[in-house]
């Protein structure tokens, strides 16, 4: 069957390019603030599943991507005059070359040796770019308000990283499903369950993993890029935040991991979760330690997520949903 022609695709990026045009038509900029967050979890998260739900190679560091494309967009826009579009793509394209170059090494790790080599490569990242003088070392680096002069100013240029936000969340959301549902996916998944076996079966594990692992770089990268041209301001901290590899972690398997919608799920309910908590005096202290404590619940009593309980109870929505 043609990919292109099945619904669920359609459904799918319908019902989020509607939700992500509520700002745009209301004009207003405190849910363009809200939806861009989301857009961007969603980025993260269905990133992540590309390489843990449907490869098995749980990545904890990879935030490292978000932070690499957004220095080098940053970089490319403030010394070079770059237009943003340009600088997002260079910046994705960088990371998908680090990526290929790490994972041919790092991708013959498997299990715990990997999770842990991801999160060493991300922090030997951070301490990189905080030592690294022409990204400003550990200061970072801050537009002038002349910058957004080129994009109508600085009210245009936010709605421009939201747009850039909606295309590159539309974008990972038909690469995941294309990818699930093409041949290269199926051999991920043979991967997933038994590489030895796989390999017998004539999959090239290697190649295999480390396609799937540059494809997953590649988004991060946009969304860094684009978040940090909304910020006007990037430091090697904020760029490599360690918790926020772990929260993309948690939002694939509250949604359902080696799905294409259950990430979009868990971004969305955990977003909405994580701000209530934010806002709440009680809770704002805790937002990460009940984030961990919902991993946990996940892991021991809804291992498949939302989406994957849904799929298991009923035959008819194994059927329609993704």
């Amino acid at each position: 069957m043609n990919l292109w022609k099945q619904p669920f695709l359609w459904a799918t990026l319908l019902v989020i390019l509607v939700f992500a045009l509520i700002p745009i038509v209301t004009g207003s900029a405190a849910l363009r603030e809200d939806w861009l967050l989301i857009l961007l979890y969603l980025v993260l998260a269905s990133s992540i599943n590309i390489i843990m739900g449907y490869t098995g190679y749980v990545s904890f560091g990879h935030i490292v991507y978000f932070g690499i494309g957004g220095y080098v967009a940053f970089f490319l826009i403030q010394q070079a005059g770059m237009h943003l579009v340009f600088a997002t793509l260079i910046g994705g394209l960088v990371a998908v070359l680090i990526a290929v170059l790490i994972g041919m090494p790092v991708l013959r790790l498997r299990g715990a040796y990997f999770a842990l080599a991801t999160i060493g490569i991300n922090e030997a990242m951070r301490n990189f770019v905080a030592n690294f003088e022409p990204f400003g070392g550990s200061v970072g680096m801050f537009f002038n308000y002349e910058v957004y002069t080129a994009y109508g100013g600085a009210k245009d240029a936010l709605w421009l990283a939201y747009y850039g936000m909606v295309v590159v969340a539309l974008a990972v959301v038909a690469t995941s499903f294309f990818v699930k549902k093409s041949k290269f996916g199926l051999g991920l998944m043979a991967i997933r369950e038994d590489q030895d076996v796989a390999q017998v079966l004539g999959i090239d594990p290697a190649r295999h993993k480390v396609t799937a692992y540059a494809i997953s770089a590649f988004f991060p990268a946009l969304a860094g890029a684009l978040f940090f041209f909304k910020n006007g301001v990037i430091e090697p901290g904020p760029a490599f935040l360690l918790h926020r590899s772990i929260e993309g972690l948690v939002m694939v398997m509250l949604g359902g991991y080696g799905t294409v919608l259950g990430p979009i799920v868990g971004a969305f309910v955990y977003e909405r979760l994580r701000s209530f908590l934010i806002t709440n005096p009680t809770f704002s202290s805790f937002h990460l330690f009940i984030a961990g404590l919902l991993l946990l619940l996940i892991v021991l009593f809804v291992t498949a997520g939302v989406v994957g309980w849904l799929r298991q109870k009923s035959p008819t929505l194994r059927r329609v949903l993704e």
